[in-house]
């Protein structure tokens, strides 16, 4: 069994920053290919950054520029920096081991980002 838990986050007004890391434990199969994804109210959960095995990075489109993923391979956990928020990045975020279209493991609590005024 594996356990994701997922903290940093909180409320925030545009343009602010925030720190979310991911702690995975338990029985790993595999630290090399992690992702942090969102899922805001009413829409369906989306990958936001990968980090592969040789620390390649990949953002959506929407943060590019603006979020930056990162691991402590020896802690087992995930980061996200977050700058230059928006409203829109309004989301419950989660980490996880991307699988295909799916996820490696099950799914942790997420933490609650709120960008607002």
């Amino acid at each position: 069994q594996v356990q994701l838990v997922e903290s940093g986050g909180g409320l925030v007004q545009p343009g602010g920053s925030l720190r979310l890391s991911c702690v995975v434990s338990g029985r790993i199969f595999t630290f090399n290919n992690m992702a942090w994804y969102r899922q805001a109210p009413g829409k369906q959960r989306e990958l936001v950054a990968t980090i592969n095995s040789i620390g390649s990075l990949n953002y959506a489109d929407s943060v590019k520029g603006r979020f930056a993923i990162s691991r402590d391979n020896a802690r087992t956990t995930l980061y996200l920096q977050m700058n230059s928020l928006k409203p829109e990045d309004t989301a419950v975020y989660y980490c996880n081991a991307p699988l295909g279209l799916g996820s490696l493991y099950s799914w942790g609590q997420g933490t609650q980002v709120t960008v607002s005024s």
